[in-house]
């Protein structure tokens, strides 16, 4: 029975065993010079005051491969649409796996073995796919220095993905019995699954932590909390208090869409949207700073000023990038063991209610 499961399989695997050796040429040649780049711009960018100009040129390196990936995240959703689907729902579509329970094979067997075979498989393929993508990426990763922005397309959750996929599909293809109907629902199921997941699950895995400073604007336009809120934890809420405790913006500013308005007031003073009249006037730009993104110290302080004379608060509910790890084998273990339900139950299926 092992040797027809993978007689049914091989040409899979090795079709996708070559795409994976192309993109690991691919990465084995591009990936130490961008390592050596790295070490000779990013690093000693500081004592040479360009880091700018060299971060946006070391950005705009392997676009091609940045993209591909990116594909880290569809790869588990392939393997459940044209692995898991088919392969049960094909033999049920062409009567052969009556064939199979005439012979010395039991459902059981013949189930397990079909499965065991491919589930293996698309994990491996995903994590392998997923470790040449985490080191070929972590120059790119580690100027951005946002774990959680690219949390489901490094590391080990993939694999887990992988495997709720396969065994979704599967599912899918014994309930349905119809290979292209499986295959459909099983993309309308997986996708929903992971986008609530990724919503409303992971960011309370862990009890999220809270803080309340004050408002504090940064260069860019949007919060700093001072030693919590820095980057690479994932935010889950942002919310604006104004100094009576009313919620007044969210996201970093003022109004549902964090953003910070200005505009003329009367007697030449400045409004600070939403909230009120400026104590002070807040310089206009002129020469160059009129047509610059960066906006001079001088305009800076008296923003800040007028920020704080309105004695706002900001409100973070966050998880701290210190918890990564914990949530990366956190959610693996999750979708793992809801593959092992999935799969456990398409047994059941199959030994009990399949005629």
């Amino acid at each position: 029975m092992i040797w027809l499961a993978w007689r049914q399989f091989r040409t899979q695997a090795y079709v996708v065993a070559g795409v994976l050796a192309v993109v690991a040429v691919a990465y084995l040649l591009t990936g130490p010079s961008l390592v050596h780049a790295y070490d000779t711009s990013i690093l000693t960018c500081k004592a040479h005051s360009d880091c700018p100009s060299v971060l946006a040129n070391f950005a705009a390196r392997d676009h091609l491969l940045r993209d591909l990936a990116l594909a880290v995240i569809i790869v588990p959703a392939l393997l459940g649409l044209f692995w898991g689907a088919p392969l049960i729902a094909r033999e049920m579509e062409n009567g052969t796996f009556r064939l199979a329970w005439t012979q010395s094979v039991t459902r059981s067997r013949w189930f397990v073995t079909k499965l065991s075979i491919v589930a293996l498989g698309s994990m491996a393929v995903a994590g392998l796919f997923s470790l040449m993508v985490t080191w070929w990426s972590s120059p790119f990763d580690t100027i951005n220095n946002n774990p959680f922005s690219y949390f489901d397309l490094r590391d080990i959750v993939p694999v887990g993905y992988a495997a709720f996929a396969f065994a979704l599909g599967v599912t899918m293809g014994i309930l349905v019995r119809r290979t292209l109907p499986a295959m459909a629902a099983t993309l309308v199921a997986f996708t929903a699954i992971r986008g609530a997941f990724t919503l409303w699950v992971r960011p309370h895995l862990l009890n999220p932590l809270h803080y309340k400073g004050a408002f504090v604007l940064n260069q860019s336009g949007s919060i700093e909390v001072p030693g919590r809120g820095q980057s690479g934890n994932l935010v889950i809420s942002s919310q604006t208090l104004n100094a009576k405790g009313a919620v007044i913006g969210s996201n970093g500013g003022i109004g549902p869409n964090g953003e910070i308005n200005f505009h003329p007031g009367a007697h030449g003073g400045t409004v600070l949207n939403g909230v009120g009249t400026c104590p002070t006037t807040i310089p206009t730009p002129t020469g160059r700073q009129r047509f610059s993104s960066q906006p001079s110290l001088a305009v800076q302080h008296a923003v800040q000023k007028c920020i704080n004379s309105f004695h706002m608060k900001e409100v973070l509910t966050y998880q701290p990038a210190s918890r990564y790890w914990t949530l990366q084998w956190y959610e693996l273990a999750i979708f793992m063991v809801m593959s092992l339900l999935l799969a456990t139950f398409a047994w059941w299926w199959v030994r009990r209610r399949l005629a």
